[in-house]
């Protein structure tokens, strides 16, 4: 509907494409749950907190590549640069990474690690192989380790 007004109700094609990114997101949200066995009430916040927590180690134009690929709802619940808070540090090492998670999900470090883990399976399972490959490389040996354990 080319005359629809700016803020009016959406066409059918803008609806068929809202449904279809809310099924996306949604099946890649269930399908965490399943390779990673993660309690209904974790898996968003989890799939959240992980890939905010990747994209900010890996370099700027391999970020925007693995966005390319992730479910765009999932993208919209990421913080945005530049808001009220302080920009967060993310460290460099794995148990900075670790705790940022930890942090989000408000659980001890020493529980997060398998949930670190089922997110990577599943970014892994949803990603094209280059570009696994291309994460792994942008990150550091600490974190290649446990990307790599995903395989």
């Amino acid at each position: 509907m080319a005359d629809t007004p700016t803020g009016g109700p959406l066409s059918r094609s803008e609806k068929r494409h809202q449904s279809h990114l809310g099924s996306s997101y949604a099946a890649f949200i269930k399908h965490l749950a399943e390779v990673g066995k993660l309690e209904a009430g974790v898996v968003e916040c989890a799939a959240v907190s992980v890939v905010n927590a990747l994209l900010h180690r890996i370099q700027p134009d391999e970020a925007k590549d693995l966005q390319a690929q992730l479910p765009r709802k999932l993208l919209e619940f990421l913080p945005k640069e530049g808001g009220e808070k302080p920009a967060r540090s993310y460290g460099r090492t794995r148990d900075d990474f670790l705790k940022v998670v930890a942090e989000d999900l408000g659980k001890d470090v020493s529980e997060v690690e398998p949930i670190v883990r089922a997110v990577f399976l599943g970014l892994r399972e949803h990603i094209s192989e280059g570009e696994a490959q291309d994460v792994e490389s942008n990150l550091p040996r600490d974190l290649q380790d446990l990307w790599r354990r995903t395989q």
